[in-house]
This record gives structure tokens, C-alpha cells and sequence, in this order.
């Protein structure tokens, strides 16, 4: 663990990267406890990213943040990985070790349960049966998050079945997969419903899905913050359901990340979600 009382730098490697409120997480948290460090913003094309990756250390880099496209690109080019982050397929953190070595992690799946557990504190990952949409990297990370902290039935559906089944293989039997036409019935008696696709983001269709069948008892997570409520969210809220954007994900999965760099285990303050909201 990095030392808060020498000089570090931390980033993020994504293509794009603009959109990304990393960057406020981390200079809010630098300047809440004293620690001279800079979160940086790289924007790496696909085709630089092993060069980008290589160059970590060299440039003193504590680390970074990896988001879309290089989640699981990055595999490959990192000395060891994190079981969970091995389990489910993706990385979205770095940490470059003292030795200059380069490990993996995946601080999504446990930062998306904690956010469910803020806006609902009785819920559980064994509450009842979920039901996510997508199976991208987020997905898997949500899934595998979700299975590892007790889950006991998680129904996938996505567009291609390819890819859930590689999410299922990965994760367990505890995995369900479902057919993308079938997503609406799979509603029937779940606890909590996450969007882990892109559709209801800012510039993108929304999520085509009719809630009648969702029990008004149940969570919906959304893993979007940008708008900071989705049509889907806007939907559940309306008809009674507790809604969970994606902001609560940014927050707490760079607390670990925070904490392997500068040393500190930052906390989630109510002038730290100001500073995000206000960037909206």
C-alpha cells in the first residue's frame, strides 16, 4: 500500500475517457485528507493500450483506473489478477506494485452491491432472485459481484446469448441465462433488476422493457449516471420501486482504488456527491 505522505499519480486509461467523473472522485478525496497526488486522464486507443499499459511504471504511476473498451484487454498484459476480477473477466483497477510489477482488479461488482445496500439497507444479494440486462464487462462484474456476496438465483439476458452463457460458465450454476425476448416474464418474483447495457444513456434509445410485472417490492439498479435518472429508473420510481443510478457505483468502487494508491480509505461524503452532482 502506497504511502499519503509522498507525491503519486493515478489516472485513467479508457477511449473515451471525457465523459468520466473519476476525476472529481479522486481530486475531492486528495484534497479532504492532504495527500499531494494527481488523477490523470488518458485517453488510450485501443491499439496503444499495451504500450500505454507497459508505460505505468516507467512514468511512476501508482496505477490506474481502466474503463470501455480495455476492461478485458488488459488481461494479458498485467503480471497477476484479483480471483474475483478473475472470475468474472474484467479489470477496472491497476495497481502498480513496488516492484514494478502490475496486478488486477474488480472493484465494480462489490461497489454496485454497496450502492444497493446505501439506498435499501434490509436489501441482500440473497433477498430473492435478480435479473440483469446486458453481458458486457459491467455485466460480469455485477454478476460476479452479486454471486460472491450470496446470491442464489441471478437470470441474464441479453441481446446475443453468447455472451451471458460466458458469464454463466464463469461465475456458476448460479446463473440462469434467458432469452432477450423472454426479459419481460423474467420479472415475475425478483428482488432487484439491473440495466448493466448502455441503451437509456445520454445519446443512446432507451431500454425497451415493460415493468407490469416487476413486484413493487424491488430494487432497480441502473449501472448508467449519465442522465443521472434513466427512463427506466424514471418508470420504476413512478410506480412505487426504490432506484439506484450508477453514481453510487463510480463512488464506491474507487475507495479501494483510492486506498491502494495513496493510502487512504476515503469515505463518501455528502460534499463529495455535491461535487458530482454538480457536473451535470
Amino acid at each position: 500500500m502506497a504511502s499519503p505522505h509522498d507525491f503519486g499519480i493515478a489516472g485513467l486509461l479508457g477511449w473515451p475517457v471525457a465523459h468520466s467523473r473519476s476525476p472529481v472522485i479522486h481530486y475531492h478525496a486528495l484534497a479532504e485528507y492532504g495527500i499531494a497526488g494527481r488523477y490523470v486522464m488518458f485517453p488510450v486507443p485501443p491499439e496503444n493500450l499495451e504500450a500505454a499499459v507497459r508505460g505505468l511504471a516507467a512514468l511512476g504511476l501508482r496505477g490506474c483506473n481502466v474503463t470501455t473498451p480495455h476492461k478485458q484487454a488488459v488481461f494479458p498484459l498485467l503480471d497477476r489478477v484479483d480471483p474475483l476480477a478473475q472470475r468474472i473477466g474484467a479489470v477496472n483497477t491497476v495497481v502498480v506494485e513496488k516492484d514494478g510489477t502490475l496486478t488486477g482488479f474488480n472493484n465494480d461488482g462489490n461497489g454496485f452491491v454497496q450502492s444497493l445496500r446505501d439506498a435499501a439497507p434490509s436489501w441482500r444479494p440473497d433477498s430473492g432472485p435478480i435479473l440483469v440486462l446486458g453481458a458486457g464487462g459491467a455485466s460480469g462484474a455485477v454478476v460476479g459481484g452479486l454471486a460472491a456476496q450470496g446470491a442464489t438465483e441471478i437470470r441474464l439476458a441479453n441481446r446475443t446469448s453468447d455472451k451471458a452463457h460466458e458469464i454463466a460458465d464463469a461465475v456458476g450454476s448460479v446463473v440462469k441465462v434467458v432469452r432477450w425476448d423472454e426479459r419481460e416474464d423474467a420479472l415475475d418474483g425478483i428482488a432487484m433488476l439491473a440495466n448493466a447495457t448502455s441503451l437509456g444513456s445520454a445519446g443512446k434509445p432507451p431500454l425497451d422493457i415493460a415493468l407490469d410485472r416487476l413486484p413493487r417490492d424491488a430494487i432497480v439498479g441502473d449501472l448508467i449516471y449519465v442522465p443521472p435518472e434513466t427512463p427506466l429508473l424514471a418508470a420504476a420510481r413512478a410506480r412505487g420501486n426504490i432506484t439506484v443510478n450508477g453514481l453510487g457505483l463510480l463512488l464506491n468502487q474507487a475507495r479501494p482504488a483510492f486506498h491502494a494508491w495513496f493510502g487512504v480509505m476515503p469515505e463518501i461524503t455528502p460534499a463529495l456527491r455535491a461535487a458530482i452532482q454538480a457536473t451535470f
